[in-house]
């Protein structure tokens, strides 16, 4: 069965379909959280997601959209698109945010699923080995799928040494899974972070127990065009063409 695993599309539904057309055949869809926020596209990404039929998380951005996270813990940028969202989303995708879950069992026993971390899965971020080592306490699975930083990482548990080690995942080339406990980061479709503007998203590989990271280039002048014609926050839009 091959998984297309998903995170952080942010209402941008332009980087979105690129993704999903892009990834050819596939089985099953994983996301792992914040489908809205941000980007211009709020209504259109939950529905083009809901066609899918996915197996999807709330992040915190879902949550506060739907006042269930006090928009005092978010930055102004952020605050302000999140009213915006708010003001657009129709009441049937409102209800369909309302009940996305912070965790969701798979059809696989080897994998947890969270948007932040395991030991806080809406709003902590899992930014360096540190916190990766606090976090392998949390579940107890082989392996964990998280979003929420828009970077795209793995770490190992070296439990010989009590040490979580990070590692870059690596484009195109099939990353192996095991025998280490490992947690895995696909990165975010709609507003990368790491440098790279190009949406990032990964197949899972069940009969083989691989994942394989992709990046594919869309149109970001399409997207930021729309978030001008919606006047969101300059920052927002500029952020999309350097991937920070």
């Amino acid at each position: 069965m091959k998984i297309l695993i998903i995170s952080d599309i942010h209402a941008n539904l332009t980087a979105f379909q690129t993704v999903v057309d892009a990834a050819g055949e596939f089985d099953r869809v994983w996301c792992l959280g914040d489908v809205v926020g941000y980007g211009p596209q709020p209504n259109e990404c939950v529905e083009q997601l809901r066609a899918l039929k996915p197996l999807c998380l709330a992040g915190n951005h879902d949550w506060a959209v739907i006042e269930k996270i006090d928009l005092g813990e978010f930055n102004p940028d952020a605050r302000q698109a999140t009213l915006w969202t708010r003001e657009q989303l129709t009441p049937h995708n409102l209800d369909w945010l309302h009940l996305l879950p912070e965790r969701v069992p798979t059809e696989l026993e080897k994998f947890t699923l969270v948007h932040g971390s395991p030991r806080y899965p809406i709003w902590e971020y899992v930014l360096g080995p540190a916190i990766a080592r606090i976090n392998f306490d949390y579940f107890d699975t082989p392996f964990c799928l998280m979003g929420h930083t828009h970077v795209p990482v793995v770490y190992r548990l070296k439990a010989d040494e009590d040490l979580a080690i990070p590692e870059p995942l690596p484009e195109t080339t099939s990353f192996q899974f095991g025998p280490e406990r490992m947690m895995v980061n696909p990165g975010s479709v709609g507003q990368p972070r790491d440098g790279d503007p190009r949406a990032a998203y990964a197949i899972l590989d069940t009969d083989t127990l691989t994942i394989t990271h992709k990046r594919i280039e869309y149109n970001i002048g399409a997207t930021q065009a729309l978030m001008r014609d919606a006047d969101l926050p300059a920052r927002l839009i500029n952020r999309l063409s350097a991937g920070w």
